[in-house]
Protein backbone atom coordinates (compact mmCIF):
# COMPACT_ATOMS: atom_id res chain seq x y z
CA UNK A 1 0.00 0.00 0.00
CA UNK A 2 1.24 3.26 -1.33
CA UNK A 3 -0.01 5.93 1.40
CA UNK A 4 -0.31 9.27 -0.31
CA UNK A 5 -1.76 11.26 2.71
CA UNK A 6 -2.88 11.32 6.05
CA UNK A 7 -3.87 14.60 8.44
CA UNK A 8 -2.99 16.14 11.64
CA UNK A 9 -5.59 15.68 14.47
CA UNK A 10 -7.68 19.13 14.68
CA UNK A 11 -7.39 19.64 18.12
CA UNK A 12 -4.50 22.07 17.87
CA UNK A 13 -7.44 24.87 17.05
CA UNK A 14 -9.57 23.11 19.97
CA UNK A 15 13.73 16.43 27.45
CA UNK A 16 16.53 15.69 27.09
CA UNK A 17 17.65 12.84 24.02
CA UNK A 18 17.59 9.16 25.34
CA UNK A 19 19.39 6.12 23.40
CA UNK A 20 18.00 4.00 26.62
CA UNK A 21 16.24 1.01 27.78
CA UNK A 22 13.62 1.11 30.81
CA UNK A 23 12.44 -1.54 32.70
CA UNK A 24 9.37 -2.08 34.20
CA UNK A 25 9.18 -3.23 37.64
CA UNK A 26 6.25 -5.47 38.84
CA UNK A 27 2.87 -4.11 37.87
CA UNK A 28 1.61 -0.70 39.92
CA UNK A 29 -1.42 0.09 41.65
CA UNK A 30 -2.20 2.71 39.30
CA UNK A 31 -2.66 0.52 36.48
CA UNK A 32 -6.04 -1.13 36.02
CA UNK A 33 -4.71 -4.29 35.22
CA UNK A 34 -2.05 -6.59 35.70
CA UNK A 35 -0.13 -7.43 32.49
CA UNK A 36 1.64 -11.11 31.95
CA UNK A 37 2.50 -10.88 28.20
CA UNK A 38 6.04 -9.35 27.80
CA UNK A 39 6.05 -5.85 25.63
CA UNK A 40 8.27 -3.92 24.45
CA UNK A 41 8.39 -0.58 22.69
CA UNK A 42 10.40 1.28 20.36
CA UNK A 43 9.88 5.67 20.32
CA UNK A 44 11.26 8.61 20.40
CA UNK A 45 13.54 10.13 23.18
CA UNK A 46 11.69 12.90 24.30
CA UNK A 47 10.23 13.86 27.42
CA UNK A 48 6.81 13.40 26.52
CA UNK A 49 7.26 9.38 25.77
CA UNK A 50 9.44 8.97 28.97
CA UNK A 51 6.45 9.89 30.87
CA UNK A 52 4.11 7.88 28.80
CA UNK A 53 6.14 4.37 28.61
CA UNK A 54 7.10 5.07 32.24
CA UNK A 55 2.90 4.43 33.05
CA UNK A 56 2.90 2.15 30.58
CA UNK A 57 5.37 0.72 32.26
CA UNK A 58 3.12 0.63 35.56
CA UNK A 59 1.56 -2.26 34.17
CA UNK A 60 4.10 -4.91 34.65
CA UNK A 61 5.90 -6.71 31.92
CA UNK A 62 7.02 -3.78 29.69
CA UNK A 63 10.15 -2.45 28.46
CA UNK A 64 10.94 1.03 26.55
CA UNK A 65 13.60 1.99 24.31
CA UNK A 66 13.34 5.89 23.81
CA UNK A 67 15.77 6.64 21.14
CA UNK A 68 16.72 9.60 18.86
CA UNK A 69 17.43 7.56 15.55
CA UNK A 70 13.73 5.12 16.11
CA UNK A 71 12.75 6.04 12.42
CA UNK A 72 15.62 4.51 11.18
CA UNK A 73 15.21 1.74 13.07
CA UNK A 74 11.33 1.04 13.28
CA UNK A 75 11.14 -0.33 9.54
CA UNK A 76 13.35 -3.16 9.68
CA UNK A 77 12.54 -3.96 13.71
CA UNK A 78 8.71 -3.94 12.50
CA UNK A 79 8.84 -6.12 9.28
CA UNK A 80 10.72 -8.67 11.38
CA UNK A 81 8.60 -11.99 11.82
CA UNK A 82 8.05 -11.88 14.49
CA UNK A 83 8.30 -7.99 15.09
CA UNK A 84 10.57 -7.15 17.47
CA UNK A 85 8.53 -5.02 19.23
CA UNK A 86 4.98 -4.87 19.78
CA UNK A 87 4.39 -0.53 20.21
CA UNK A 88 5.85 1.44 18.07
CA UNK A 89 6.48 5.36 18.43
CA UNK A 90 5.16 7.50 15.24
CA UNK A 91 4.41 10.73 13.92
CA UNK A 92 2.55 11.69 11.09
CA UNK A 93 6.30 11.57 9.36
CA UNK A 94 7.39 8.49 10.17
CA UNK A 95 4.38 6.38 10.14
CA UNK A 96 4.41 6.49 6.49
CA UNK A 97 7.39 3.56 5.84
CA UNK A 98 5.18 1.47 8.30
CA UNK A 99 2.10 1.70 6.47
CA UNK A 100 3.77 0.99 2.97
CA UNK A 101 4.64 -2.03 4.32
CA UNK A 102 2.25 -3.29 6.07
CA UNK A 103 3.94 -3.98 9.42
CA UNK A 104 1.37 -2.40 11.82
CA UNK A 105 -1.87 -3.92 12.20
CA UNK A 106 -5.78 -1.64 11.76
CA UNK A 107 -6.82 -0.74 15.71
CA UNK A 108 -10.58 -0.82 15.12
CA UNK A 109 -11.49 -4.11 17.39
CA UNK A 110 -9.10 -2.66 19.87
CA UNK A 111 -10.28 0.60 19.98
CA UNK A 112 -14.12 -0.65 20.28
CA UNK A 113 -12.96 -3.20 23.03
CA UNK A 114 -10.58 -0.67 25.07
CA UNK A 115 -10.41 2.18 23.41
CA UNK A 116 -13.44 4.06 25.16
CA UNK A 117 -11.68 6.82 26.74
CA UNK A 118 -10.25 7.96 23.76
CA UNK A 119 -11.39 11.15 21.62
CA UNK A 120 -12.22 11.25 17.55
CA UNK A 121 -9.14 13.29 16.79
CA UNK A 122 -7.20 10.68 18.50
CA UNK A 123 -8.36 8.27 15.95
CA UNK A 124 -6.04 8.62 13.06
CA UNK A 125 -7.44 6.75 10.11
CA UNK A 126 -5.98 5.47 7.03
CA UNK A 127 -8.52 4.31 3.86
CA UNK A 128 -11.19 4.07 6.63
CA UNK A 129 -9.17 2.49 9.26
CA UNK A 130 -7.74 3.26 12.29
CA UNK A 131 -4.41 2.87 11.97
CA UNK A 132 -2.44 5.13 14.88
CA UNK A 133 -3.69 6.39 18.07
CA UNK A 134 -2.23 9.73 18.32
CA UNK A 135 -1.24 11.15 22.31
CA UNK A 136 -0.05 15.13 21.34
CA UNK A 137 0.49 17.64 18.59
CA UNK A 138 3.52 19.39 17.83
CA UNK A 139 5.42 21.88 15.63
CA UNK A 140 8.25 23.81 15.57
CA UNK A 141 7.73 27.24 16.61
CA UNK A 142 9.70 30.74 17.76
CA UNK A 143 11.37 30.17 21.56
CA UNK A 144 12.96 33.35 22.99
CA UNK A 145 14.25 34.55 25.97
CA UNK A 146 11.85 37.38 27.26
CA UNK A 147 14.59 39.06 29.08
CA UNK A 148 16.76 39.41 26.81
CA UNK A 149 13.73 41.23 24.42
CA UNK A 150 13.07 43.37 27.20
CA UNK A 151 16.57 44.56 28.13
CA UNK A 152 17.48 45.93 24.37
CA UNK A 153 13.68 47.27 23.65
CA UNK A 154 12.76 44.36 21.46
CA UNK A 155 9.37 43.27 20.19
CA UNK A 156 8.68 39.86 19.64
CA UNK A 157 9.33 38.82 15.87
CA UNK A 158 6.94 37.67 13.76
CA UNK A 159 8.73 37.22 10.39
CA UNK A 160 12.12 35.58 9.71
CA UNK A 161 13.02 39.59 9.01
CA UNK A 162 12.48 40.61 12.13
CA UNK A 163 14.03 37.65 13.58
CA UNK A 164 17.00 38.56 11.50
CA UNK A 165 16.93 42.37 12.71
CA UNK A 166 16.67 41.37 16.64
CA UNK A 167 19.70 38.96 15.63
CA UNK A 168 21.82 41.91 14.82
CA UNK A 169 20.94 44.19 17.78
CA UNK A 170 21.50 41.40 20.31
CA UNK A 171 24.75 40.76 18.98
CA UNK A 172 25.74 43.45 19.13
CA UNK A 173 24.88 44.19 22.85
CA UNK A 174 26.82 40.79 23.91
CA UNK A 175 24.17 39.46 25.81
CA UNK A 176 24.62 35.93 24.76
CA UNK A 177 27.29 33.21 22.87
CA UNK A 178 24.95 33.53 19.66
CA UNK A 179 21.81 35.41 19.13
CA UNK A 180 20.16 32.03 17.20
CA UNK A 181 19.76 28.49 17.89
CA UNK A 182 18.80 26.00 14.80
CA UNK A 183 17.96 22.22 14.45
CA UNK A 184 20.40 21.98 11.18
CA UNK A 185 22.18 18.59 11.95
CA UNK A 186 23.04 17.66 8.47
CA UNK A 187 20.51 15.11 7.57
CA UNK A 188 16.64 14.55 8.61
CA UNK A 189 17.13 17.80 10.74
CA UNK A 190 18.24 20.40 7.97
CA UNK A 191 15.81 19.04 5.14
CA UNK A 192 13.15 19.75 8.09
CA UNK A 193 14.16 23.00 8.09
CA UNK A 194 14.41 23.71 4.81
CA UNK A 195 10.86 22.07 4.94
CA UNK A 196 9.58 24.82 6.47
CA UNK A 197 11.41 27.65 5.26
CA UNK A 198 10.35 26.49 1.55
CA UNK A 199 6.20 26.05 2.59
CA UNK A 200 6.69 29.16 3.92
CA UNK A 201 7.52 30.98 0.82
CA UNK A 202 4.69 29.12 -0.76
CA UNK A 203 6.95 26.43 -2.36
CA UNK A 204 4.85 22.78 -3.63
CA UNK A 205 7.74 19.98 -2.93
CA UNK A 206 5.85 18.46 -6.86
CA UNK A 207 3.86 19.57 -9.80
CA UNK A 208 1.09 17.80 -11.30
CA UNK A 209 3.34 15.61 -13.43
CA UNK A 210 4.71 14.44 -10.26
CA UNK A 211 8.06 15.71 -11.04
CA UNK A 212 10.29 17.87 -8.18
CA UNK A 213 9.90 21.23 -7.97
CA UNK A 214 11.61 22.56 -4.97
CA UNK A 215 14.83 24.22 -7.71
CA UNK A 216 12.48 27.13 -7.95
CA UNK A 217 11.80 30.56 -6.45
CA UNK A 218 10.73 29.34 -3.30
CA UNK A 219 14.09 27.10 -2.69
CA UNK A 220 16.48 29.34 -3.68
CA UNK A 221 14.55 32.22 -1.25
CA UNK A 222 14.10 29.63 1.76
CA UNK A 223 18.39 28.86 1.31
CA UNK A 224 19.02 32.37 1.29
CA UNK A 225 17.05 32.98 4.66
CA UNK A 226 18.41 29.56 6.08
CA UNK A 227 22.01 30.67 5.10
CA UNK A 228 21.74 34.31 6.56
CA UNK A 229 20.18 33.02 10.10
CA UNK A 230 23.39 31.29 10.10
CA UNK A 231 25.30 33.65 10.61
CA UNK A 232 23.94 34.49 14.37
CA UNK A 233 24.50 30.99 15.05
CA UNK A 234 26.99 28.93 16.69
CA UNK A 235 29.74 27.88 13.59
CA UNK A 236 28.92 24.18 14.35
CA UNK A 237 25.20 24.17 13.60
CA UNK A 238 25.82 21.35 11.00
CA UNK A 239 25.66 19.53 14.10
CA UNK A 240 22.97 21.30 15.76
CA UNK A 241 20.08 18.96 16.66
CA UNK A 242 16.57 19.25 19.00
CA UNK A 243 19.00 18.32 21.88
CA UNK A 244 21.75 20.23 21.18
CA UNK A 245 19.44 23.52 20.79
CA UNK A 246 17.56 22.69 24.34
CA UNK A 247 21.04 22.70 26.13
CA UNK A 248 22.14 26.10 24.34
CA UNK A 249 18.79 27.44 25.82
CA UNK A 250 19.46 25.85 29.33
CA UNK A 251 23.23 27.20 29.21
CA UNK A 252 21.92 30.48 28.40
CA UNK A 253 23.86 30.86 25.36
CA UNK A 254 21.33 31.39 23.43
CA UNK A 255 18.27 34.25 22.98
CA UNK A 256 16.25 32.30 20.08
CA UNK A 257 15.30 29.70 18.43
CA UNK A 258 12.67 28.01 16.49
CA UNK A 259 12.11 24.67 17.94
CA UNK A 260 10.28 21.97 18.71
CA UNK A 261 7.08 22.61 21.25
CA UNK A 262 7.74 18.84 22.69
CA UNK A 263 11.27 20.52 24.33
CA UNK A 264 9.53 23.51 25.40
CA UNK A 265 8.96 22.15 29.39
CA UNK A 266 12.59 21.54 29.80
CA UNK A 267 13.23 25.23 29.88
CA UNK A 268 11.00 25.38 33.14
CA UNK A 269 12.73 22.54 35.47
CA UNK A 270 14.23 23.54 38.33
CA UNK A 271 17.34 22.47 38.37
CA UNK A 272 17.72 24.95 35.19
CA UNK A 273 18.34 27.59 37.18
CA UNK A 274 19.73 29.76 34.95
CA UNK A 275 16.58 29.97 32.39
CA UNK A 276 13.41 28.96 34.33
CA UNK A 277 10.69 31.54 33.74
CA UNK A 278 12.59 32.78 31.43
CA UNK A 279 12.23 31.74 28.22
CA UNK A 280 8.58 32.29 26.55
CA UNK A 281 7.09 30.94 23.23
CA UNK A 282 5.46 32.77 19.77
CA UNK A 283 3.97 31.62 16.58
CA UNK A 284 7.11 30.28 14.05
CA UNK A 285 7.92 33.26 12.50
CA UNK A 286 6.39 33.76 8.76
CA UNK A 287 8.51 33.68 5.79
CA UNK A 288 6.55 36.37 3.81
CA UNK A 289 4.12 39.05 5.29
CA UNK A 290 1.00 37.18 3.67
CA UNK A 291 2.01 33.61 4.30
CA UNK A 292 1.42 31.19 7.09
CA UNK A 293 4.23 30.82 10.15
CA UNK A 294 7.11 28.77 8.27
CA UNK A 295 6.37 25.59 9.92
CA UNK A 296 4.42 22.27 9.94
CA UNK A 297 1.77 20.46 12.03
CA UNK A 298 2.71 16.80 13.46
CA UNK A 299 0.82 14.53 15.69
CA UNK A 300 3.03 11.73 17.68
CA UNK A 301 1.17 8.46 18.75
CA UNK A 302 1.25 5.02 19.17
CA UNK A 303 1.19 2.01 16.51
CA UNK A 304 0.75 -1.95 17.17
CA UNK A 305 3.10 -4.17 14.80
CA UNK A 306 1.29 -6.73 12.65
CA UNK A 307 3.90 -9.40 13.17
CA UNK A 308 2.75 -10.88 16.59
CA UNK A 309 0.04 -12.61 18.37
CA UNK A 310 -3.44 -11.60 18.55
CA UNK A 311 -2.94 -11.84 22.33
CA UNK A 312 0.47 -9.79 22.05
CA UNK A 313 -1.66 -6.81 20.37
CA UNK A 314 -4.62 -6.81 22.63
CA UNK A 315 -1.73 -6.78 25.51
CA UNK A 316 0.40 -3.94 23.88
CA UNK A 317 -2.66 -2.16 23.42
CA UNK A 318 -4.41 -2.05 26.78
CA UNK A 319 -0.66 -0.87 28.23
CA UNK A 320 -0.74 1.77 25.60
CA UNK A 321 -4.36 2.99 26.67
CA UNK A 322 -2.74 2.87 30.29
CA UNK A 323 0.29 4.92 28.98
CA UNK A 324 -2.23 7.32 27.60
CA UNK A 325 -4.92 7.90 30.59
CA UNK A 326 -6.19 11.28 32.33
CA UNK A 327 -3.56 10.27 35.10
CA UNK A 328 -0.74 10.37 33.30
CA UNK A 329 -1.52 13.68 31.73
CA UNK A 330 -2.36 15.02 35.21
CA UNK A 331 1.16 14.02 36.52
CA UNK A 332 2.99 15.36 33.49
CA UNK A 333 0.86 17.80 31.50
CA UNK A 334 3.82 20.28 31.06
CA UNK A 335 5.82 17.32 28.92
CA UNK A 336 3.56 18.15 25.49
CA UNK A 337 0.66 19.39 24.20
CA UNK A 338 -1.26 16.22 24.64
CA UNK A 339 -4.83 15.33 22.68
CA UNK A 340 -5.48 12.85 25.83
CA UNK A 341 -8.78 14.05 28.55
CA UNK A 342 -7.05 16.41 30.97
CA UNK A 343 -4.88 18.32 29.49
CA UNK A 344 -4.79 21.66 31.07
CA UNK A 345 -2.61 24.14 28.40
CA UNK A 346 0.15 26.59 30.49
CA UNK A 347 2.01 29.10 29.31
CA UNK A 348 4.35 27.17 26.73
CA UNK A 349 1.94 26.17 24.99
CA UNK A 350 0.67 29.34 23.66
CA UNK A 351 3.64 29.68 20.93
CA UNK A 352 2.05 26.33 19.40
CA UNK A 353 -1.36 27.19 19.70
CA UNK A 354 -0.56 30.90 17.78
CA UNK A 355 1.29 28.79 15.40
CA UNK A 356 -1.81 26.69 14.49
CA UNK A 357 -4.77 28.35 14.49
CA UNK A 358 -3.17 31.55 12.12
CA UNK A 359 -3.95 32.71 9.25
CA UNK A 360 -3.32 31.56 7.25
CA UNK A 361 -2.55 28.31 8.95
CA UNK A 362 0.63 26.14 8.34
CA UNK A 363 0.16 22.66 6.61
CA UNK A 364 0.50 19.52 8.54
CA UNK A 365 3.47 18.09 7.67
CA UNK A 366 3.28 15.62 4.16
CA UNK A 367 2.51 12.21 5.12
CA UNK A 368 3.64 10.66 1.67
CA UNK A 369 5.63 8.44 -0.02
CA UNK A 370 6.55 11.03 -1.81
CA UNK A 371 7.50 12.95 0.99
CA UNK A 372 10.14 10.78 2.52
CA UNK A 373 12.08 10.46 -0.47
CA UNK A 374 11.79 14.37 -0.66
CA UNK A 375 12.90 14.17 2.67
CA UNK A 376 15.90 11.91 2.81
CA UNK A 377 16.92 13.81 -0.89
CA UNK A 378 16.77 16.87 0.51
CA UNK A 379 18.68 15.93 3.31
CA UNK A 380 21.34 13.85 1.84
CA UNK A 381 22.62 17.16 -0.39
CA UNK A 382 21.53 20.26 0.86
CA UNK A 383 24.42 20.41 3.55
CA UNK A 384 26.92 20.70 0.28
CA UNK A 385 25.27 23.86 0.10
CA UNK A 386 26.05 25.50 3.59
CA UNK A 387 29.66 23.62 3.49
CA UNK A 388 30.17 26.00 0.32
CA UNK A 389 30.64 23.20 -2.08
CA UNK A 390 27.90 23.11 -3.86
CA UNK A 391 25.60 26.60 -5.36
CA UNK A 392 22.10 27.09 -4.10
CA UNK A 393 20.70 25.99 -7.62
CA UNK A 394 23.21 22.67 -7.89
CA UNK A 395 22.49 21.40 -4.32
CA UNK A 396 18.45 21.91 -4.85
CA UNK A 397 19.58 20.25 -8.78
CA UNK A 398 21.40 17.70 -6.43
CA UNK A 399 18.24 17.07 -4.46
CA UNK A 400 15.81 17.19 -7.91
CA UNK A 401 18.16 14.34 -9.01
CA UNK A 402 18.33 12.00 -6.48
CA UNK A 403 15.03 12.11 -5.58
CA UNK A 404 13.70 11.39 -9.46
CA UNK A 405 15.95 8.37 -9.01
CA UNK A 406 14.85 7.11 -5.84
CA UNK A 407 10.83 7.63 -7.11
CA UNK A 408 11.86 5.35 -10.12
CA UNK A 409 13.34 2.67 -8.08
CA UNK A 410 9.71 3.18 -6.06
CA UNK A 411 7.08 2.77 -8.75
CA UNK A 412 6.04 6.76 -8.44
CA UNK A 413 7.50 7.81 -11.15
CA UNK A 414 8.06 6.16 -14.49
Amino acid sequence: MIVKRTLLASVLLAGTALGTTHLAGPAHADCAFENTVPISSLSAGFEAWKSVTDAMAECGNFEAELDQEFRTKQPSAFAADPSLYQIGGVANGTITPLLNEGTIRPLDDLVDAYGQNLSPNQLIRIDGQVMAIAMMVNTQHLMYRQDILDELGLDVPTSWDEVLDAAETIQAAGVVDYPLGGTMKAGWNLAQDFNNMFLGFGGTFVGADGMPNINSEAGLAALDMMQRLTAYMDPEYLVSDSTYVQQQFQQGSIAMANLWASRAAARDHADERQVVGLVDTAAAPRATSDGPPATTLWWDGIVIAANITDEEAEAAFRVAMEGLDTEMVTANNDDAIWLVNGYQPNRLAGGAIATATATPAPSSYPSSSEMGLMHTAIGNQLSAFFTGDLSAEDALAAVEDEYITAAREAGILE
